[in-house]
């Protein structure tokens, strides 16, 4: 169950324990697989930070597959309650296949969920997931390693940007297998007058030790 307050007060919420330990290593151990994956992305090369992340290829890891799937149904709900609050025509439909037929016809058909690692020393600018003028509203990441085990640092950071007024940092806290799952561009904020969009980024601090990590559930495909 998604606690829609807390996305809809913060911009964020954590689904404690979204998977498994052993589900966690098998996916962190998908990484040296190159036939999973379409595209590798060392992010210096890029100005994106420091660290790599590799897209996975269709057809999908079944478990990731089954994650992508069983989590858009609610966020679309929230995803059409924000537009209808913001003004904005776009209606989701109930299930992924439909959405994703959508980004297909409009030339975005490359999947996006994606595997990050990060050692020591790397760190991920803040940045927003957008690949293409179809964008669903909320993604979520997952937490495959286990803080104070295998790393430390790597912080998760979330900052508002609000019109007329400074920006907000947040540390989202994770566990191994939780998952934070997060408003991709933006959301809507209740102000005097009515409802007001407030520009959200995500990224991650300095990895101190170890090695780290994630899984990232996006629901619209790249062009």
């Amino acid at each position: 169950m998604i606690d829609t307050a807390s996305l809809a007060d913060r911009g964020h919420v954590v689904a404690p324990a979204l998977i498994e330990p052993d589900l966690c290593r098998l996916l962190a151990e998908m990484w040296p697989d190159q036939t999973r994956f379409r595209s590798h992305v060392v992010m210096q090369r890029h100005g994106f930070g420091q660290g790599e992340y590799q897209y996975f290829a269709y057809p999908l890891p079944e478990p990731v597959e089954r994650l992508r799937q069983a989590l858009y149904p609610g966020l679309a709900r929230v995803a059409n309650e924000w537009n209808e609050l913001l003004g904005n025509p776009r209606r989701f439909p109930a299930a992924l296949p439909s959405w994703l037929e959508e980004c297909h016809q409009g030339g975005q058909q490359r999947p996006t969920p994606l595997l990050l690692r990060y050692g020591a020393g790397d760190y991920n600018c803040l940045h927003r997931d957008l690949y293409g003028d179809l964008v669903f509203p909320l993604q979520a990441t997952v937490l495959l390693s286990d803080p104070g085990r295998d790393f430390e640092g790597g912080e998760f950071l979330l900052v508002e940007q609000r019109p007329r007024m400074q920006s907000r940092g947040e540390v989202v806290r994770l566990g191994q297998g939780d998952a934070v799952i997060f408003a991709v561009n933006e959301r809507p904020v209740k102000g005097t007058r009515g409802f007001y969009r407030t520009a959200m980024r995500h990224g991650v601090s300095t990895v101190r030790h170890g090695q780290r990590f994630t899984l990232g559930i996006i629901f619209h495909d790249a062009a």
